[in-house]
């Protein structure tokens, strides 16, 4: 993960930061299955736990994406930092979708 790109980002534009905190409360509403969003006080920068899903290599494990939203997001696409490959990353409109 990143620390030092925080400083160089831009605040998030107003329709940024409206889409964000509307997707947020969506994930809190209907969290998808197997993600869990760790919970800060920065809407710029989310923090979530993978478990591996049942069956394979990743089984019983959990990993963690950094997502870092851009200044004009939605209309530029995130970063998304892990510690561990994961398969391949995808996003499918807002949400990170991960195929193994």
């Amino acid at each position: 993960m990143t620390g030092s790109s925080a400083a160089a980002r831009k605040a998030l534009s107003k329709i940024a930061c409206n889409r964000l905190q509307k997707e947020l409360v969506e994930w809190q509403l209907n969290p998808p299955v197997g993600f869990n969003h760790k919970v800060s006080d920065n809407l710029q920068r989310w923090i979530i736990e993978v478990k591996g899903a049942p069956g394979t290599l990743y089984a019983n494990e959990t990993y963690q994406l950094q997502v870092d939203f851009p200044e004009h997001y939605p209309m530029e696409a995130p970063q998304v930092w892990s510690s561990l490959f994961l398969g391949w990353l995808e996003f499918v409109g807002c949400w990170l979708v991960i195929q193994f």
